[in-house]
This record gives C-alpha cells, structure tokens and sequence, in this order.
C-alpha cells in the first residue's frame, strides 16, 4: 500500500501522519523529524505541481543569412576551379590560399573597373595567370592539357608577355612577340 503511492500525492508529512493513524506505523516507530515537522510545519506546503508544457509556435529567426560578396566570388572560384593545384599549409601563419589571392585579386579589379561580374571573373583568372598563378578548370584532365597543340603554349605565352608590356606601356607587335617567346625556348 505504501510502495504504491508516487510523491506526486500528498506530501511525506502525510503519508506517515496516515500510515500511523491506521496502524501501520506504531507511535514507537514514528521518525524523528515527525514530530518537529508536526511542531513547525512550512509555511508553504510543498507539493507536487506538474510543470505546465505550453505548445510552443516555432517563429520565424529573426536573424536573416548573412551573405558577403566574398562569399560569392569564392563560391564560383570553387565551383569553376575546385580546390585548387595545392593543398592549404596551416603551420605557416602568412599562407595565402590560390582562393584568397583570387578574391584579393577580384576586389582590386572591381575597385579599378565597372565591369559585368562574369567579364571581371575571366579577368580576375588572366590576372593571376600574369602572376603566374595557373587556375585548371573543375574536370579538366593534365592528360589533356598535355596533347594539346603546342601552338597553344606559344599563345599564352604571348599573352603573358603582352600583359607585362601593357604594364610597362611599351607596346609590341604580336609578331614580334611570338618571334621574341621563340627565341626564349
């Protein structure tokens, strides 16, 4: 009969207070707190209250998605060039990803121009092939670039060094250019 009840009914005062009015419990038997607890009661009754669980309505996050045009350049940079021709260096402090330096790259270009986003990408990519930084396309196989006619290799060579010359504002034919880049190999 004791064991049965849960201490949601009634309080531990009551329950003993009613196990020895029916005998139970003898008044020889009684706790030792029983009868200070009688003396002094609390002045609140501590009972057992079921927690209210309200139904809640999920709202809307007040925080909206934060999005920076970084975020976007380097999303199309790893979409179009995967993750790159190296892996990141974490034990240097001052590694510089090809992804950052692209998107360095993007923001001083849009800064110095008003072009189409798509025409200042392809720009961003010549740019940093001027560096020397080569940017291979997501699927693209080194088997390939290789089969490839070596006329090909003459071009970007030739556009490499007219980059240089536009910098140094000296202007050269393209055929001087394709004669000088032949006389280099």
């Amino acid at each position: 009969m004791a064991g049965s009840r849960l201490e949601r009914i009634g309080t531990v005062f009551t329950r003993v207070r009613d196990l020895m009015r029916s005998g139970v419990i003898k008044q020889t038997e009684k706790p030792i707190w029983y009868d200070v607890y009688e003396a002094f009661p609390p002045k609140r009754q501590p009972l057992y209250v079921k927690p209210h669980t309200r139904s809640r309505v999920r709202k809307p996050d007040p925080v909206p998605e934060i999005f920076y045009t970084e975020d976007q350049v380097r999303a199309k940079f790893y979409e179009q060039y995967g993750m790159g021709p190296r892996p990141f260096d974490l034990s240097k402090s001052n590694f510089v990803s090809t992804c950052q330096r692209f998107v360095d790259k993007y923001a001083e270009l849009k800064s110095q121009s008003e072009m189409d986003d798509t025409v200042l990408f392809e720009e961003t990519a010549k740019a940093l092939l001027a560096e020397g930084i080569i940017l291979r396309r997501r699927g693209a196989s080194t088997v390939a670039a290789e089969s490839r006619d070596p006329v090909l290799g003459l071009k970007l060579t030739a556009m490499l060094a007219e980059q240089q010359s536009i910098g140094d504002d000296s202007m050269q034919e393209p055929e001087q250019l394709t004669s000088n880049t032949t006389q280099m190999s």
